[in-house]
């Protein structure tokens, strides 16, 4: 069905055990002559428990991608398939943190449990475990604006993981971090998501990060974004940190700069012609 973004809830158990499918998803924006082909057409499976990192050029489609799968916008063209067990599985996670100024942290972390009407005392005791897992109780009645830039995402991350999501969806989510902030949030992702093995779909531009945290590394096109080619760390689970000290993780990641380089040439060279 062109358009179409569907829930699979009653779905057989027994089946391949996909969690979302992508088929043939195309977008554009605007019309006429103005219309821009932004993405597609685009074929992407993502397995119960993988974590999928999808790298590429700005501009490709790959958080309007993201977006489709979660929901919010629809495809122009194709069909995402979620293959969920509740009315809700997904959570997402944006570069800006999205959380709000006036709620105090443990309030932001409980405000998911609050919509979706889990009991008072069970929202407390889930808020209260995820501030403890992301080091944040000592600032449960703090403000965001009293807090840095890494801790405003660890409340962002706690707040979507304290609803249990099925799914992870993850746009650049530290993208706007310093390095060293960067590599703490990476290093605490990695061993949350290995230890609970969430399903999740995760954005970025940073290949480093793509390799420390995916299963699947997923390489797009310059606009439209298409799959130009998809690759498998070679580094099996449990995954440590220490891997970016490897030789094969500098060679791993010289393989999909090789893969990306044009495509980042070619997204520049249309930039430049717009302008």
């Amino acid at each position: 069905m062109v358009g179409d973004v569907k829930d699979l809830a009653e779905a057989d158990e027994d089946a391949t055990p996909w969690k979302i499918r992508a088929t043939a998803i195309e977008r554009t924006f605007g019309r006429g002559k103005r219309t821009v082909r932004a993405l597609g057409p685009l074929d992407l499976t993502v397995r119960e428990g993988e974590f999928v990192c999808i790298v590429g050029p700005s501009g490709c489609g790959k958080s309007t991608f993201l977006r489709i799968v979660a929901g919010l916008i629809r495809p122009s063209a194709g069909e995402v398939e979620v293959r969920a067990r509740s009315d809700h599985p997904a959570a997402m996670i944006f570069q800006d943190y999205g959380i709000y100024p006036w709620k105090t942290v443990e309030a932001n972390v409980r405000f998911g449990l609050d919509i979706r009407g889990v009991p008072r005392r069970e929202g407390q005791r889930r808020a209260r475990m995820w501030l403890e897992r992301m080091h944040l109780s000592e600032f449960a009645r703090a403000y965001p604006g009293e807090l840095s830039g890494g801790m405003r995402q660890r409340v962002s991350i706690a707040r979507s993981l304290a609803v249990e999501p099925e799914i992870l969806l993850m746009d650049e989510p530290f993208a706007a971090l310093d390095a060293q902030l960067r590599t703490i949030l990476q290093d605490e992702l990695l061993a949350i998501c290995q230890a609970e093995r969430r399903t999740v779909l995760f954005v970025t531009h940073s290949l480093e990060e793509a390799i420390v945290l995916a299963d699947r590394v997923v390489v797009m096109s310059a606009r439209p974004g298409y799959i130009l080619a998809e690759r498998v760390p070679p580094f099996p689970r449990p995954r440590s940190a220490e891997i970016r000290e490897s030789a094969e993780f500098a060679a791993f990641r010289g393989e999909l700069w090789r893969l990306l380089r044009g495509e980042v040439e070619s997204a520049r060279r249309t930039e430049k012609e717009i302008a």
